[in-house]
């Protein structure tokens, strides 16, 4: 697999504009959502979920300013993080995550999204002491039934919790969440915000709460997400991945 750009991509230039207009909107649609829920926008973190789209796509978006990167798939994260290795960027996992990629996803991500079981928080620490590094992970919270989406129970977060914070090589930076397909993804993110509440009584500084994509950004603002997973509004509909 490559990361290079795809036969028929629009040239850099004409790339970049779809890309800052794009930005710009979402930003707009940041900006409308906090300023509805009494936020400030500066407490938002973007993070552009970038699978499928070229490392070019990555070095344009640096070059827009926006920095924090998002992927669902080791095997086209890791080449793509490579090629990029020169730019500051702050690498986020996103995507379900099997225990024997730990080791190889811990080499480059900086921010793992979706812990959900205690063998994949032993399997990440061995790996982020293994090689030297500390990494963020945010418990998965699941919000419905559909067990292929991933996500720990919300009575089995705090023990969840308490592993990463425990463990070496680890820090426990707070929760994530998927909305449930084809429903309201309101009632979804206040219960979120609920499970949030709880764990930062025990760890005060487990404040992230990453929460909201490209259909539901404004319905996590509301309910106090911090950290936003946004594909499609900014990148266009996904590629098919090059190989």
């Amino acid at each position: 697999m490559t990361s290079g750009a795809p036969s028929g991509a629009p040239a850099p230039d004409e790339r970049r504009a779809e890309l800052a207009e794009s930005l710009a909107e979402v930003r707009g649609r940041i900006a409308a959502a906090c300023a509805a829920a009494g936020r400030d926008p500066a407490e938002l973190t973007l993070i552009a979920v970038t699978k499928t789209f070229p490392a070019s796509d990555v070095r344009l978006l640096a070059g827009l300013g926006l920095t924090e990167v998002g992927e669902n798939r080791d095997q086209e994260a890791r080449p793509k993080a490579a090629e990029c290795a020169d730019l500051p960027l702050t690498w986020h996992f996103v995507g379900r995550l099997q225990t024997n990629k730990a080791r190889a996803v811990a080499s480059y991500a900086d921010v793992v999204h979706s812990v959900d079981r205690s063998r994949l928080v032993t399997a990440l620490s061995d790996a982020a002491v293994r090689s030297g590094r500390t990494l963020r992970c945010l418990v998965q919270v699941s919000l419905d039934e559909a067990e292929h989406r991933g996500g720990a129970a919300p009575a089995d977060v705090p023990a969840l919790a308490d592993a990463i914070a425990e463990a070496g090589g680890l820090e426990l930076g707070g929760l994530m969440a998927v909305a449930p397909l084809g429903a309201d993804p309101l009632p979804a993110f206040e219960r979120l915000a609920a499970v949030a509440a709880r764990l930062r009584r025990n760890h005060p500084d487990a404040r992230i709460v990453s929460a909201g994509m490209s259909g539901d950004l404004e319905q996590a603002i509301a309910c106090g997400a911090t950290h936003l997973r946004i594909g499609t509004a900014l990148l266009g509909g996904r590629r098919a991945i090059v190989r």
